[in-house]
């Protein structure tokens, strides 16, 4: 027997017990792949938990392929045997990762029967935390290890210590092996290089000698020529001194004489300065008095000028803004024009059904019988009926608000390009309307602040109902599921059987799962064979009345995808014939879910008011709801 390891680390677990608190638990996990090959090859999966602080933990599982395919049946797992360890693994993983936070998206919880873990079976759940619910992914049983099973573990675990002491005592011995050889090796290199270091200040302090030997005769022949330079200059300054005295004294007889001329020059020029200083303080003050008038005008051209160029600009960004908001108004119109095509579509649909009433309320009568049976089912879906109608009340006031709101839009773009024309005249005429128009144009900041965020709104809101009209999508696929389901069990049983068929199909055992659908605010599950349920009839009456409608819920679907670039087509039903484009029209939904088959029960789409939500209110506009064909197939069938 070949055992492989695949995991073995230590996981947070959540302990829970039988009339004590939760607490905290770091349990290792150890998942290994036993191969056995005598006398059959075969695999089993074995899990084993530990505790590293507890020797005496141990709880042992071991799955093989036998027991894989009976856990696989009773808990609806997707993978195979050989693909089921590692995702198990992938599981652990993802707990691990998420063990730290406050709030763990995956968590492992040890749930046993007793208060204390004293050799009792626990399980080992895998749950995933949403906001709605605790989704448990995998549930593992594990049994307590006997005495004999935990020696083998104490058994197993001396050994592995013993050999990692082994192993560490081998790295040990050679570690201080490679340390002395070390030593040793440095104490001769620093032999060595003390050695180098003697010889090197050898040198040095014979060089140093020669250098400073050197350096002092340089210095001697140096002093040597200053001397005869300096004692040179002094000659050549005094020579130049004689000769600068004698050019001096000439110079002091020529300014004396010049000076006498220029005094009284000086004097005529003393009462000219006088007179010219009273006539340039005159001509300074008019100066300084200009000068300030001029600095004022040009201040106040400055200003002008800046105030202009802010100007244009701001009116030049609001022409662009204007522009953009009157192509959005324009996409608005083109969507309404749309929606109030498919509401002339909705009525004709609507026209389809009533007479379709008018056929079913026929059929009502042969199936009295079978009502009786059903009416205490009839309270839950008329409880999910009067929802849908409030639901469908509440829609229709959020259109009416909606209109008054594109209405209130359309005014004020209109008011905004006449007041813009208006300030462009303005601006151009005169410059004293300046104030004026600068308020003006705050207002329509903010207005036009306002219309960007109401338009944000409703792209957000878009988004949000093409979301949901994926989940509807989901759930109509599932509900084809079901009805097919349904059909198969209907189609292996015989005609004579049918009606004790319809009582186990009523019993609390048989009942098939409701769906819930969260989304269009209905909590409680509606029951698929309640809603899709196709009673038999007898081969007399499919040979006398061919074009007789078995009893359906007819749903409609009323509102679509919501896009720029899909086209909406809602499916029509034709009058008096029941086999017209029932299976034939898309929906906005794929092929696949569409493909006819042998004796499967048509469905025309699933109701919109069902399944609407309050996050659709705000978006749907211009659109008035016919009221639930669900009610309306319901009074027929069920009077009571």
């Amino acid at each position: 027997m070949a055992a492989e390891r695949l995991f073995n680390s230590e996981v947070c677990v959540q302990l829970r017990g039988q009339g004590c608190e939760e607490r905290r638990l770091n349990v290792r996990v150890n998942i290994e792949l036993l191969s056995i090959s005598n006398p059959v090859h075969k695999k089993d999966l074995a899990v084993r938990l530990t505790d590293d602080a507890d020797p005496f933990f141990l709880y042992n599982l071991v799955i093989s392929e036998e027991d894989f395919q009976s856990l696989k049946s009773q808990q609806g797992l997707l993978v195979d045997f050989s693909a089921f360890p590692q995702k198990f693994i992938d599981l652990l993983q993802q707990c691990i990762q998420e063990q730290n936070k406050d709030i763990p998206r995956f968590l492992l919880q040890l749930i046993s029967s007793a208060s204390v873990l004293d050799h009792t079976p626990v399980s080992l759940n895998v749950v995933e935390t949403n906001p709605f619910k605790h989704l448990t992914h995998l549930s593992l049983k594990f049994l307590p290890g006997n005495d004999a099973e935990v020696k083998k573990f104490l058994a197993s675990c001396l050994k592995c210590l013993k050999e990692d002491k082994m192993t560490l005592e081998e790295k040990l011995r050679k570690t201080e092996e490679d340390f002395t050889r070390q030593l040793s090796y440095t104490q001769q290199s620093l032999a060595e290089k003390s050695r180098e270091l003697d010889k090197l200040k050898n040198e040095w302090t014979s060089y140093t000698a020669a250098l400073t030997s050197k350096h002092t005769q340089e210095l001697t022949a140096e002093k040597e020529r200053a001397l005869q330079a300096q004692t040179q200059y002094q000659q050549q300054h005094e020579q130049q001194k004689k000769e600068l005295e004698s050019l001096h004294q000439r110079s002091i007889q020529q300014l004396q004489n010049r000076l006498s001329e220029l005094e009284v020059i000086n004097k005529d020029l003393t009462e000219r300065r006088y007179k010219g200083d009273s006539t340039v303080r005159e001509l300074k003050a008019k100066l300084s008095g200009v000068e300030d008038e001029c600095q004022r005008a040009k201040q106040e051209v400055v200003s002008l000028r800046r105030e202009n160029t802010t100007l244009d600009a701001e009116c030049h960004e609001k022409e662009k803004l204007i522009n953009q908001l009157q192509t959005r108004v324009a996409v608005l119109e083109q969507e309404i024009k749309d929606k109030d095509q498919l509401v002339i579509r909705t009525k004709e649909v609507l026209d389809a059904t009533q007479e379709q009433k008018v056929i079913l309320e026929e059929n009502t009568e042969k199936k009295q019988s079978h009502i009786e049976k059903l009416e205490t089912t009839i309270k839950s879906l008329s409880a999910e009926l009067l929802k849908a109608n409030e639901i469908i009340k509440k829609l229709q006031g959020d259109l009416k608000t909606l209109m008054s709101k594109l209405k209130l839009k359309n005014t004020v773009t209109i008011q905004q390009e006449k007041l813009l024309a208006e300030k462009e005249e303005r601006l151009q005429k005169e410059q004293r309307e300046l104030q004026e128009t600068g308020q003006s144009l705050r207002m329509k900041e903010q207005e036009v602040c306002k219309l960007q965020e109401q338009l944000e709104t409703t792209i957000q809101k878009l988004e949000e109902s093409k979301q949901l009209l994926k989940t509807n999508e989901n759930v109509i696929t599932w509900l084809n599921k079901q009805l097919n389901e349904v059909q198969m069990v209907k189609k292996m049983e015989t005609p004579s059987s049918t009606h004790g068929a319809v009582r186990t199909a009523l019993s609390p055992h048989s009942m098939l799962d409701r769906p819930s659908f969260p989304s269009s605010g209905i909590n409680h599950p509606i029951s698929p064979f309640y809603a899709f349920q196709k009673f038999a009839e007898p081969a007399r009456n499919k040979n006398t009345s061919p074009h007789c409608l078995a009893p359906k819920i007819q749903f409609n679907s009323q509102v679509s995808k919501i896009d720029q670039h899909s086209d909406v087509q809602p499916a029509t039903a034709a009058t008096g014939h029941p086999s017209n484009k029932e299976n034939g029209d898309n929906l906005g939904l794929e092929s696949k879910y569409f493909k006819k088959k042998e004796d499967s029960i048509p469905l025309r789409g699933l109701s919109q008011n069902t399944l609407n939500s309050e996050y659709l209110k705000p978006y749907v506009s211009k659109v008035q709801p016919s009221p639930p064909a669900a009610v309306t197939t319901a009074s027929a069938y069920f009077p009571g």
